[in-house]
């Protein structure tokens, strides 16, 4: 489903009513904030995603996806104003590798219950993302067109937003972003201007967090306490416990170091079993 021109008018008037000039620290902010799209179907969307962003002060686009989108589509809904945001984004063939340099994965879903219960909406997503974003890189990871994110992608992201909506919950994808890059927008200015500077340190990145839980998975089998059906639902919550501790580089590598010791002190005793 492609946006519809009325949607292309709305963009433009959320942008005529939020028009700010960006300081050079503000727009530091923003740079730390990437839109990741997860497979997206349609050039013409991802074209349309470009402008959202371009208008709410976000200039970086990561594409998951096998093949490249047609650039001539993507640009026409762009627009000129845009098309730098097209020329310049990043093509990915795996998610794992599209989020390994950031630190705060925020997904996006319409779908709720089962392993999905911690949800925040996206007007409530500035206050949680301010403090992080000056030290940190952010993502905004959105799902494809037909299905959205599944619990595997999800397994990547510290928060999970959903928009609220009637008895009706299936926006386009580009709606969806202009949504969220809007309410992050003007949150984050509004922190801005309030003084509000406290921020929180650099935290690990998905690419070190992803070593990490791949280690104490291996330790957890070993001890026998994921053995079963229900070993994806433990590490769902291993995952969201860690994900809130925000975690240091420093302090992954002393969880893994730990891990790492336990494996190799098992093996070890195992050897000597086997002797005996």
């Amino acid at each position: 489903m492609l946006i519809s021109a009325v949607g292309g008018s709305i963009l433009w008037k959320l942008r005529n009513d939020m028009a700010e000039a960006l300081t050079q620290a503000q727009k530091d902010l923003f740079a730390n904030v990437a839109i990741v799209l997860m497979e997206p179907k349609y050039p013409e969307n991802i074209g349309a995603v470009a402008r959202s962003a371009m208008n709410m002060g976000l200039s970086r686009l990561i594409i998951v996806r096998d093949e490249p989108p047609e650039q001539e589509k993507m640009l026409k809904m762009a627009t000129h104003k845009a098309a730098h945001l097209i020329e310049n984004m990043e093509l990915h063939d795996d998610l794992a590798g599209a989020l390994a340099p950031f630190s705060c994965v925020i997904g996006t879903t319409a779908r709720l219950g089962g392993l999905r219960q911690h949800v925040t909406s996206p007007r409530d997503l500035p206050e949680k993302v301010y403090p992080l974003v000056k030290e940190n890189q952010v993502a905004l990871l959105f799902g494809p067109e037909h299905r959205g994110l599944t619990n595997d992608d999800l397994k990547y992201c510290q928060m999970v937003t959903n928009i609220p909506t009637a008895d009706f919950s299936s926006l386009n994808l580009a709606q969806a972003v202009a949504i969220h890059c809007y309410e992050l927008f003007s949150g984050i200015m509004r922190l801005a201007r309030e003084g509000n500077n406290v921020f929180a340190p650099k935290i690990a990145g998905t690419h070190e967090l992803e070593g990490m839980y791949e280690h104490v998975a291996l330790m957890l089998h070993e001890i026998g306490f994921l053995k079963n059906e229900k070993s994806d639902y433990w590490m769902h919550n291993i995952r969201h416990f860690f994900g809130r501790m925000r975690l240091r580089a420093k302090e992954v590598r002393i969880i893994r170091g730990f891990c790492r010791q336990f494996l190799w002190y098992t093996d070890q005793k195992g050897e000597k079993k086997n002797i005996g």
